[in-house]
């Protein structure tokens, strides 16, 4: 089996990663380097450690969150799609067996919200993992007066947690939000396609997923 360490020492992957970071930087984007991958990686292992899953599901969990942006280097527009196209080169001249293949592809294909469902328990982990990592430190701009909503938003959070609740089969989301720099009404606003998914991913691996703004379960 290909590793998850294999991948994260590969220099190409590493390269694609932070090629795909720097076009997003040039439109403006949060920060997508190997930071966030690496985060959306141990994330999605997390959640499906902590539900029982076998040590394999979980390292390819991994490998997906590892994977699932290196479609920003051909075009923002369908990454999921040409992220998954890339991933199954790249895992296929590795000589990944082709079932592991698949599971990575279709995870990796299926995690933007505009197209994308849980197709399988790893693509379900990968989506909680991925539309969970809001922060402030993803921010790349400097110069708060020149915030956009995106921006204020991701800046305002102070903190975030995910946890896995096995025994009442929940997922929470907790958030630290600097309401000073951004309201709950402008989380929502931008998030909300985003929180949807995760519910449905959560439905995916028989849990709810549930979110908590300053100590305030708001869903």
């Amino acid at each position: 089996m290909i590793t998850y360490e294999e991948i994260r020492r590969d220099t190409t992957i590493r390269t694609y990663i932070a090629k795909a970071d720097e076009s997003l930087a040039a439109l403006g984007f949060t920060d997508h380097s190997l930071g966030h991958v690496t985060k959306a990686a141990e994330t999605a292992a997390y959640i499906l450690t902590s539900l029982g899953y076998d040590d394999h599901t979980v390292e390819l969990a991994r490998i997906a969150g590892y994977l699932h942006d290196i479609g920003n280097l051909v075009n923002r527009v369908d990454h999921s799609q040409s992220g998954a196209v890339m991933a199954f080169r790249i895992l296929d001249n590795l000589g990944m067996p082709p079932e592991d293949i698949a599971t990575i592809v279709a995870a990796i294909g299926n995690h933007d919200e505009g197209t994308g469902i849980a197709v399988n328990a790893v693509a379900a982990a990968l989506i909680i993992a991925d539309k969970t990592d809001v922060r402030r430190s993803r921010v790349r701009n400097r110069d708060i007066a020149t915030f956009d909503i995106h921006d204020r938003v991701n800046y305002s959070v102070e903190m975030s947690t995910v946890t896995v609740l096995p025994e009442e089969k929940q997922i929470l989301l907790s958030l630290k939000i600097d309401t000073a720099m951004s309201s709950v009404m402008d989380y929502f606003e931008i998030f909300l396609g985003r929180m949807s998914m995760c519910r449905k991913a959560a439905d995916k691996l028989g849990v709810s997923f549930h979110l908590s703004i300053n100590e305030q379960l708001v869903m």
